[in-house]
């Protein structure tokens, strides 16, 4: 049989995606970097991740229910309350009756609990720095999750 110096033919079956091809891997990828990156960031400050979201919110909204902490982070209430309740041994929040409402408990920052946003602004700044983003690259990536976020928990109701 004659030898032919060209190669066989392609196939023409479809080509199918590679793990890397994935935007969903991509995104716990480096969901798995971001944790890493901040959890000995965040271990100085005597806070995990979840904690230190927590604390996030209390430095914007301080004195707010359970009910209303879980929304801003997309919890379930039963998710977030053993976070407080480490929060709270550890000395950063207190947990009280609301005013309105004895039914609720508002958690609000201690002297320690306020002292520590601005180291942890400083665990953030490292974190930003890392990433080695701009600032404008990085105000894109995050508003581009957002929306991806919104639209997400939209189709999923």
């Amino acid at each position: 049989m004659p030898r032919s110096d060209t190669p066989p033919p392609r196939s023409k079956a479809p080509r199918f995606p590679t793990l890397e091809d994935k935007l969903c891997f991509a995104l716990y990828a480096s969901s798995l970097a971001m944790l890493q990156s901040y959890k000995p960031l965040l271990a100085k400050l005597g806070l995990t991740y979840p904690q230190y979201l927590v604390m996030l919110v209390l430095w914007e909204e301080h004195g707010i229910t359970i009910k209303r902490l879980a929304e801003r982070l997309g919890l379930d209430p039963g998710s977030v309350t053993p976070l407080v309740k480490r929060l709270e041994d550890a000395s950063f929040v207190v947990r009280n009756r609301a005013t309105d409402d004895e039914r609720n408990l508002s958690i609000e920052l201690t002297r320690e609990g306020r002292a520590l946003q601005a180291q942890a602004e400083g665990a953030s700044s490292q974190f930003v720095a890392a990433c080695q983003l701009s600032q404008a690259d990085g105000g894109k990536l995050r508003d581009k999750l957002a929306l991806l976020n919104r639209t997400l928990r939209s189709t999923a109701e």
